[in-house]
Protein backbone atom coordinates (compact mmCIF):
# COMPACT_ATOMS: atom_id res chain seq x y z
CA UNK A 1 0.00 0.00 0.00
CA UNK A 2 1.59 3.28 -0.88
CA UNK A 3 1.83 5.80 1.77
CA UNK A 4 1.14 9.72 1.25
CA UNK A 5 2.12 12.41 3.33
CA UNK A 6 -0.65 15.71 4.05
CA UNK A 7 0.51 18.55 5.17
CA UNK A 8 -1.84 20.74 6.68
CA UNK A 9 -2.19 22.91 9.02
CA UNK A 10 -6.10 22.53 9.04
CA UNK A 11 -7.40 19.03 10.77
CA UNK A 12 -10.69 19.72 9.08
CA UNK A 13 -9.08 19.44 5.37
CA UNK A 14 -6.63 17.01 7.28
CA UNK A 15 -9.17 14.65 7.79
CA UNK A 16 -10.90 15.17 4.22
CA UNK A 17 -7.59 14.01 1.89
CA UNK A 18 -7.44 11.38 4.52
CA UNK A 19 -10.89 9.79 3.91
CA UNK A 20 -10.36 10.38 0.28
CA UNK A 21 -7.03 8.96 0.06
CA UNK A 22 -7.60 6.14 2.53
CA UNK A 23 -11.11 5.16 0.29
CA UNK A 24 -9.15 4.81 -2.65
CA UNK A 25 -6.94 2.28 -1.40
CA UNK A 26 -3.68 4.16 -0.10
CA UNK A 27 -2.48 4.61 3.38
CA UNK A 28 -2.00 8.63 4.74
CA UNK A 29 0.22 9.62 7.54
CA UNK A 30 -0.24 13.32 8.43
CA UNK A 31 1.85 16.85 9.49
CA UNK A 32 0.69 19.99 10.37
CA UNK A 33 2.93 22.53 8.92
CA UNK A 34 6.22 22.36 6.47
CA UNK A 35 8.55 21.54 9.75
CA UNK A 36 6.76 19.17 10.93
CA UNK A 37 6.55 17.44 7.19
CA UNK A 38 9.89 17.69 6.39
CA UNK A 39 11.48 15.67 9.72
CA UNK A 40 8.89 12.94 8.69
CA UNK A 41 9.98 13.36 5.35
CA UNK A 42 13.48 12.70 6.10
CA UNK A 43 12.95 10.28 8.86
CA UNK A 44 10.75 7.90 6.77
CA UNK A 45 11.86 7.98 2.95
CA UNK A 46 8.71 5.37 2.72
CA UNK A 47 6.34 8.02 1.01
CA UNK A 48 4.80 7.76 -2.49
CA UNK A 49 4.27 11.44 -2.57
CA UNK A 50 3.52 14.50 -0.51
CA UNK A 51 0.28 16.56 -0.72
CA UNK A 52 0.92 19.98 0.94
CA UNK A 53 -0.55 23.14 1.82
CA UNK A 54 0.98 26.25 0.91
CA UNK A 55 -0.16 29.00 4.09
CA UNK A 56 1.50 27.64 6.95
CA UNK A 57 2.73 28.32 10.64
CA UNK A 58 6.61 27.71 11.42
CA UNK A 59 7.04 26.84 7.93
CA UNK A 60 5.28 27.39 4.54
CA UNK A 61 4.71 24.58 2.19
CA UNK A 62 6.32 26.46 -0.70
CA UNK A 63 9.65 26.39 1.95
CA UNK A 64 9.14 22.95 2.47
CA UNK A 65 9.29 22.01 -1.29
CA UNK A 66 12.41 24.22 -1.82
CA UNK A 67 14.48 22.41 1.42
CA UNK A 68 13.17 19.06 0.09
CA UNK A 69 14.75 20.14 -3.34
CA UNK A 70 18.20 21.39 -1.63
CA UNK A 71 18.21 17.72 0.12
CA UNK A 72 17.76 16.03 -3.04
CA UNK A 73 14.45 14.55 -2.12
CA UNK A 74 13.17 15.81 -5.30
CA UNK A 75 12.38 15.09 -7.59
CA UNK A 76 12.06 11.92 -6.27
CA UNK A 77 9.34 12.53 -4.06
CA UNK A 78 6.50 14.40 -6.13
CA UNK A 79 4.70 16.84 -3.94
CA UNK A 80 1.26 18.60 -4.99
CA UNK A 81 0.11 21.69 -3.46
CA UNK A 82 -3.49 22.08 -2.39
CA UNK A 83 -4.39 24.89 -1.35
CA UNK A 84 -6.73 28.12 -1.81
CA UNK A 85 -4.02 30.31 -2.86
CA UNK A 86 -4.02 30.89 -6.99
CA UNK A 87 -1.78 33.66 -7.10
CA UNK A 88 0.58 32.52 -10.24
CA UNK A 89 3.77 34.00 -8.48
CA UNK A 90 3.28 31.62 -5.93
CA UNK A 91 2.76 28.51 -8.35
CA UNK A 92 5.86 29.58 -10.33
CA UNK A 93 7.75 29.56 -7.49
CA UNK A 94 6.41 25.85 -6.15
CA UNK A 95 6.80 24.25 -9.97
CA UNK A 96 10.45 25.64 -9.92
CA UNK A 97 11.26 24.33 -6.33
CA UNK A 98 9.84 21.33 -7.66
CA UNK A 99 5.87 21.11 -7.01
CA UNK A 100 4.54 18.42 -9.54
CA UNK A 101 0.86 19.62 -9.06
CA UNK A 102 -1.12 22.66 -7.33
CA UNK A 103 -4.60 21.95 -6.67
CA UNK A 104 -7.25 24.91 -5.70
CA UNK A 105 -9.69 24.44 -2.55
CA UNK A 106 -12.33 23.63 -2.40
CA UNK A 107 -11.39 20.53 -4.72
CA UNK A 108 -13.25 17.44 -5.79
CA UNK A 109 -12.06 14.63 -4.59
CA UNK A 110 -11.72 12.12 -7.58
CA UNK A 111 -9.21 14.84 -9.38
CA UNK A 112 -7.42 14.22 -6.12
CA UNK A 113 -7.01 10.33 -6.88
CA UNK A 114 -6.44 10.78 -10.00
CA UNK A 115 -3.55 13.14 -9.47
CA UNK A 116 -2.34 10.91 -6.52
CA UNK A 117 -2.44 7.46 -8.91
CA UNK A 118 -0.84 9.39 -11.57
CA UNK A 119 2.21 10.49 -9.54
CA UNK A 120 2.36 7.67 -7.95
CA UNK A 121 2.27 4.61 -10.51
Amino acid sequence: MKKILVVDDSKTVRDQVRGILEGAGFAVEEATDGEEGLEKIRAHRDFAMAICDVQMPNMTGIAMVEKLKTDGIIPALPVVMLTTEAQLSLISRARQAGAKGWIVKPFKGEHLVAAVQKLTR
